[in-house]
């Protein structure tokens, strides 16, 4: 018995081998080159295009020369900036921006939410989805193809201004009134991304439990009563998240868009930052100007985005890391 015993016993480890794997010791893992490996292009292109370029920044404060470079243009401080507030152009360039940007942030938060509420209450999946991935599609849309498609649309002779014209209204200048092209961009704007919104809205609708509803209807509630204190009080977080986060981009009006469609004609209503930076970097050659303007609207954008986030996680409890 003894003997059999002692076969089968199972081999005692030593004790240098045990003592690797004691539990409070962690065993180090190698070293992942492969990993490394496939971030490098990332890191590449991130160094290249996005830090290498900020050593341009320095244009901001000379009076560049191509001919004499970045080391060999005279500096001039803060006189390109002083410059920007002492033209006249400036407080209209300013006041466009804001009044677009603000409109366009206010509008594709309010017609999405609408949007939303009315589509959940739709009960038949395919028309749900059929609408849903139509009001969807013009986001993955290029401005230079809407520019077009908006331009033969809005034109004097154009399909809107000959449906106008049946009620006795027109021809409207929609492209050269400086009292309606404002409005023609916040439009065309919404209508472009309130589909793309709206995922966002139905995704937090989703979320809310049938039984409320139930347990409303009971109560006596129509969908009215309903909306207002079930289903706006719930979406309020979804709500003041996507206005906080919104305000970082108050800067930016929209430079593809406004570029595709305004004229010298509508200059006085939506000339804003981003185009008056390329027209007078690019077309002009002021480029230490361009530089200096775009710099200090880079840098607000960047106070507001801190800001945004700031507000983002003490009202909704939102973070990035």
């Amino acid at each position: 018995m003894t003997g059999k015993a002692e076969q089968t016993r199972l081999p005692v480890r030593p004790q240098t081998e045990l003592s690797a794997f004691k539990p409070g010791k962690k065993r180090r893992k190698p070293f992942q080159t492969h990993y490394h490996l496939m971030l490098l292009p990332g890191v590449i292109l991130l160094v290249v295009f996005s830090i290498v370029p900020m050593f341009g920044l320095l244009m901001a404060f000379q009076d560049y020369k191509i001919s004499k470079g970045i080391f060999g243009s005279p500096w001039v401080g803060l006189e390109n900036f002083t410059y920007f507030f002492e033209l006249s152009d400036s407080k209209v360039i300013i006041r466009n921006t804001l009044f677009l940007a603000i409109s366009k942030i206010v509008a594709n938060l309010i017609v999405p939410l609408v949007f939303a509420v009315l589509l959940n209450e739709v009960r038949q999946r395919a028309f749900k989805r059929t609408v849903q991935t139509i009001v969807y599609l013009p986001h993955f849309l290029s401005w230079v193809i809407l520019a077009g498609i908006f331009s033969e649309l809005l034109l004097t002779d154009g399909i809107v201004n000959r449906m106008l014209e049946v009620f006795g209204i027109g021809p409207i200048q929609f492209l050269g009134d400086n009292r309606v092209f404002p409005y023609i961009l916040i439009g065309s704007d919404v209508w472009k991304e309130f589909g793309f919104n709206t995922i966002i809205y139905l995704a937090a609708l989703a979320g809310i439990d049938p039984h409320l509803y139930e347990a409303a209807s009971i109560d006596g509630a129509d969908w009215r009563k309903q909306t207002r204190l079930i289903t706006l009080p719930l979406l309020r977080a979804t709500i003041i998240l996507l206005a906080t986060l919104a305000i970082g981009n108050i800067l930016n009006a929209g430079f593809d868009q406004i570029f595709n469609m305004y004229s010298p004609i509508v200059y006085e209503s939506s000339d804003v930052i981003d185009t008056y930076v390329y027209r007078a970097g690019i077309l002009d050659g002021q480029y230490g100007f361009a530089t200096a303007i775009g710099l200090m609207k880079s840098v607000i954008a960047f106070v507001l985005i801190i800001f945004s986030y700031s507000l983002a996680y003490k009202y909704a409890n939102y973070r990035i890391f």
